[in-house]
């Protein structure tokens, strides 16, 4: 079944539907990042997959309508189309709300690949010390003013 029509303002129900559900996605990917969840982060991985697949369909659906209309098939072309074809107050709104969802999405990801991001540089300097003995880049002054590594002995006990 197409769910296309033929304006662009046609799917913008399902786009807030859409991101609507890739915001809570990425809300509860979150909770698990700091939760160091790894089980609940790889359960919501497909989750996140479909439902940014979906967002994509919708808006490659309302980038042919823009084009069909004759205009330029990209997000932006979406205010010049709406102030062009008389486009009622709602579907305005509509829009608008949408940009700002997709802003609130964007940040969430941004967030969370900042949190990947530090999880990761823990796990590599836990490495660094069950590898070498010491983290990399904790170099400190030695008594003749020369930088040197600070090193972590741990010794393993088995009895």
């Amino acid at each position: 079944m197409d769910s296309f029509g033929t304006s662009p303002a046609d799917s913008l129900s399902e786009e807030h539907k859409a991101v609507r559900a890739l915001t809570q996605l990425l809300k509860l990917e979150q909770e698990h990042l700091i939760a160091a969840d790894i089980d609940g982060i790889s359960a919501l991985t497909e989750a996140k997959a479909k439902a940014a697949a979906h967002m994509t369909e919708l808006a490659t659906g309302r980038h042919k309508a823009l084009a069909a209309a004759g205009f330029e098939a990209k997000e932006s072309s979406m205010k010049t189309w709406l102030e062009s074809s008389g486009a009622s107050a709602t579907t305005s709104k509509s829009w608008h709300e949408l940009i700002e969802l997709a802003e609130e999405a964007k940040e969430l990801n941004r967030v969370n690949g900042t949190l990947i991001n530090k999880q990761m540089v823990r796990n590599q300097n836990v490495l660094n010390i069950l590898q070498h003995g010491n983290v990399q880049g904790s170099s400190v002054y030695g008594p003749n003013g020369q930088t040197a590594n600070k090193t972590v002995s741990r010794h393993i006990v088995t009895g």
